[in-house]
């Protein structure tokens, strides 16, 4: 008991770290950095030390200010009308602690994944389990290798917490180099972080590869896979990892309601890897009390109703086509995506576009990386589609 009173004390203390690990992160956060940034008068939200950054939005708006809010790669048709019910009857139930009714989900969650109950963490959104991932791994250092450009939550955190990261650049079709990234392990790697479709770049890695990849490679280390947007790649959950659980693979496999369900604010996410791997991770986690039973009430039924996530998918399908035809059209640079954001080059200062871009009410992210400015832009909306065009002929007359 006394170690799990530290290991949670030592999780509360090293948290106020993980700002560091802003660079993508969702809702508040992003916004509470980004007035921090603004203050600061830094030309970075974040900087990453290697080759990626991220540039300062001129301020953060709201929606009312708004006319195509596509900086945070949400789904606008969400939530699902059966899971916004499901989670107003719950809130009547909300004095109560969700005890029962979140057993009830991981077991679910379990049964979907073909794994035991004990090998599956619900959480407050898939960040959660990324953050604290990295504090369980990294306090006592060592390194973690990834692609670059990547999600950068678990590796901001674990470089708060001492440990180091080892990028390597994607290939020219924008895959993960796992030939690169296997021959980079040493006896200091702790952790392998795949993400898949990949953040920022919206790019997918062929799914015999990595699986072949995985297996071998959590033979050595273990492997973390961020599948956030698989449901929206051509192949969906066909392209998933999570059968190497079931098969005693080292790998640990995160998703989120945040992306195709349509619950970004809900903040609700699991993680399914090996017990023991787990075990260290539930050590510093706080149990029930990270999750609202409405948010499991949403999820819940929004598994059950797979009609909303197929409608979801098929027009976000058409905003992407819609926006390569553009890009294509007006001779951009993209990278391919599979994912409801894409990122292309910009031929201006990335402070300089959001300068520009923000004024006409329409918020993107931009980045460095490789030496190019890039801005990533979410599918909204084909309205919301449209008026992004619309300002960029602007921009760029």
């Amino acid at each position: 008991m006394k170690t799990q009173q530290q290991s949670r004390r030592n999780w509360l203390k090293n948290s106020t770290l993980t700002l560091a690990g802003i660079a993508m992160m969702p809702g508040d956060v992003w916004a509470n950095a980004v007035q921090i940034a603004q203050m600061n008068n830094n030309k970075f939200l974040f900087a990453s030390g290697n080759t990626f950054n991220e540039f300062t939005p001129p301020k953060i708006m709201n929606s009312v200010e708004l006319k195509a809010i596509l900086r945070a790669n949400e789904n606008p048709y969400g939530p699902p009308p059966k899971s916004a019910e499901a989670f107003q009857k719950e809130v009547f139930a909300g004095n109560r602690y969700p005890w029962q009714s979140l057993s009830d989900f991981r077991d679910k969650i379990a049964a979907k994944e073909n794994v035991s109950s004990d090998q599956v963490i619900i959480a407050p959104g898939s960040s959660d389990l990324l953050e604290k991932t990295a504090v369980v791994f990294y306090q006592k250092g060592g390194n973690v290798i990834s692609a670059d450009p990547s999600y950068m939550t678990l590796i901001s955190v674990s470089k708060a917490v001492g440990g180091e990261w080892k990028s390597y650049k994607l290939l020219d079709d924008a895959q993960h180099d796992l030939e690169s990234m296997e021959a980079g392990i040493d006896e200091n790697t702790k952790l392998v972080y795949i993400c898949n479709p990949n953040n920022p770049s919206g790019s997918i890695t062929d799914a015999k590869k990595l699986k072949e990849f995985c297996s071998r490679v959590s033979e050595k280390v273990p492997v973390f896979v961020d599948e956030a947007y698989i449901e929206l790649s051509k192949n969906g959950l066909k392209d998933s990892m999570v059968s190497l659980v079931s098969e005693g693979k080292n790998v640990m496999i995160a998703r989120t309601f945040s992306k195709i369900h349509g619950m970004a604010g809900l903040r609700i996410g699991y993680l399914v890897g090996k017990q023991e791997t787990l075990d260290r991770i539930n050590d510093i986690k706080s149990g029930v009390m990270g999750v609202s039973a409405p948010s499991i009430a949403a999820a819940s039924t929004s598994l059950d109703n797979p009609d909303f996530l197929e409608m979801s998918k098929t027009k976000i399908i058409e905003a992407r086509d819609y926006t390569v035809a553009y890009l294509t059209a007006k001779k951009f640079i993209f990278l391919p995506s599979e994912t409801n954001f894409l990122i292309f080059q910009i031929p201006m200062d990335g402070k300089t576009f959001l300068e520009k871009i923000y004024a006409k009410q329409v918020a993107v992210r931009a980045f460095t990386f490789w030496d190019k400015n890039w801005c990533r832009v979410s599918m909204g909306t084909m309205e919301e589609m449209r008026m992004f065009t619309k300002a960029m002929d602007e921009i760029f007359v």
